[in-house]
């Protein structure tokens, strides 16, 4: 086992190392190490364990990394399939002293003492060269001389810069490799429960939905819970009715009662009368009545580059069906019969307005994404008001669509989806394109994976009311009972986080134990 350590040891510094941890998440990718272990044994090529490299934070000047340089060695290394001394290279420091280029590189390694043996195999070396030079072609640095492989970045957005170096939410979303540990994050992270955020409010003197037209208060209340808790993902601090608003629906929050829209549509005409024609809603109508949010994206990821907090920021939406039910109801506690007669009584006015809601929420989202968010969160948070017949019928053609839209336009941004109180839906939305099923509290853990079937990731389904201290809960009972969850969904492909969003009665103490916990018992099980 020590032997299996300090080969991997030798690997990393060899290869050049995987870049530093920011102060919030990982850099040090170890299934990175053993693919690039798999690829050295594959091509009959070994490895010794020199001096471990160590990053240089202060520069900032863009050079050839040590792994470009080792893996040239292997390029001029004509007849060779073996080394037994790989040149060592004792820092990135010395490498960035002096920038260099492959004719300087060249001349260095020739000058290094290898040994070689004559191949009995020359297409097995020229695989060998294209592998290495493919490897040398993709990988590029980020402003920190932090290596970042192209294929782990986006396709619309190949700037290494704007990339998270705590990427581990974005990895277990798409799932396209394990993790070192399982991410988490909170619904609600930031809001009532953090005593900065009251504070923070009473001295704007603004309520919580006049914040939101706010940048700069938007961006502050986003940065409080990530600079208390070392969760995995930022989310943009909003709410979910904003569409609502853009679309000249007046929405209040007087406060004991949760979001009110004191003049609900009260049928197609009235539909028709105040809300903007459909042929309008394109990307200039979200700019002009959604560009604070957008301005606010921006914000908070220039807030975060410098309080040096790299880690993704989610953008959200509400979904169709949970916007309709407040438009035409007005309430969550009253009138909650409303939303299911508009179905039935206007069905073809009720198709009109989710297909209108469709259509403004995959643009918001989209602008979301070109503002600057990383991963995408879509909460159908009334999903416990519809029945299932009409799920399947009127709310699921727009989560599909959604699904689908996004997808095209953003393969690799993480697409997450929670119906709240509809996880019969839950196997169905796991075949539309989403990334990631959130699961409610209702949902029961044995059998999650199996309804999802390997499609997805799964995320929840912690229940918050462990983190109340006036319900007798403490540090020790909230670490086993995240044990339970993880060992319950497994730690890979899992985002760990709630059941529903945090209340405001919750304990910062026992949220941060939540955290520190699903990193630390998910790392012994991991391995």
């Amino acid at each position: 086992m020590e032997e299996e350590e300090e080969e991997e040891k030798g690997l990393l510094a060899w290869m050049g190392g995987l870049g530093e941890a920011n102060k919030k998440g990982y850099r040090q990718r170890s299934h990175k190490l053993k693919e690039k272990k798999k690829l050295c044994q594959s091509h009959h090529i070994s490895y010794c364990n020199p001096r471990v490299a160590e990053t240089n934070k202060q520069s900032n000047m863009r050079t050839i990394s040590s792994s470009t340089i080792v893996l040239a060695t292997v390029l001029l290394a004509t007849d060779c399939q073996s080394f037994s001394s790989p040149p060592t290279v004792s820092s990135r420091t010395s490498i960035s002293s002096s920038p260099l280029h492959f004719s300087s590189t060249t001349n260095s390694i020739q000058s290094s003492t290898i040994s070689r043996s004559v191949s009995p195999n020359d297409e097995d070396l020229e695989l060998t060269r294209k592998i290495i030079m493919d490897h040398i072609k993709k990988v590029g640095t980020d402003d920190e001389g932090v290596e970042i492989d192209e294929d782990t970045l986006p396709s619309h957005n190949k700037n290494p810069d704007d990339y998270p170096q705590n990427d581990l939410m974005i990895r277990a979303a798409l799932g396209r490799s394990d993790v070192e540990r399982t991410p988490t994050w909170l619904f609600r992270q930031a809001g009532r429960h953090l005593p900065e955020y009251t504070e923070y409010k009473q001295k704007t003197g603004r309520s919580f939905l006049d914040m939101l037209s706010y940048p700069e208060d938007v961006a502050e209340c986003t940065m409080q819970p990530i600079r208390r808790y070392n969760v995995d993902a930022a989310i943009l601090f909003s709410d979910i009715l904003v569409i609502a608003e853009a679309l000249n629906i007046e929405v209040t929050m007087p406060g004991g009662v949760g979001i009110l829209v004191p003049c609900p549509l009260v049928g197609p005409a009235d539909m028709k009368d105040r809300l903007p024609a459909k042929e309008t809603l394109n990307s200039d109508f979200v700019k002009d009545k959604l560009g604070h949010v957008m301005t606010s994206v921006r914000l908070i990821r220039e807030q975060m580059r410098k309080e040096d907090i790299s880690i993704p920021l989610i953008g959200f939406s509400a979904a169709p069906w949970t916007l309709l039910f407040y438009m035409v109801g007005g309430s969550s506690k009253k009138n909650q019969h409303i939303g299911m007669e508009w179905l039935h009584s206007h069905t073809d006015a009720s198709k009109e307005l989710l297909d209108m809601l469709t259509t403004v929420v995959i643009e918001y989202m989209s602008q979301q994404v070109e503002n600057g968010a990383h991963m995408l969160q879509l909460f159908e948070a009334m999903g416990m008001m519809i029945e299932e017949k009409e799920f399947y019928e009127f709310a699921m053609p727009c989560l599909e669509k959604i699904a689908t839209e996004l997808k095209s336009k953003y393969p690799d941004v993480p697409l997450m989806v929670f119906s709240r109180g509809a996880s019969f839906a839950n196997e169905e939305l796991s075949k539309l394109g989403y990334d990631v099923v959130t699961i409610d509290g209702s949902v029961n853990r044995a059998t999650a994976r199996d309804v999802v079937g390997g499609r997805t990731g799964l995320q929840g389904n912690y229940d918050p009311a462990e983190l109340i201290e006036a319900n007798g809960k403490t540090t020790e009972t909230v670490r086993e009972t995240v044990k339970e969850l993880l060992e319950a969904l497994g730690p890979q492909r899992l985002i760990a986080n709630l059941g529903e969003g945090l209340g405001g009665k919750e304990s910062p103490e026992l949220v941060n134990a939540f955290v520190e916990a699903v990193h630390d018992e998910s790392e012994k099980i991991i391995g």
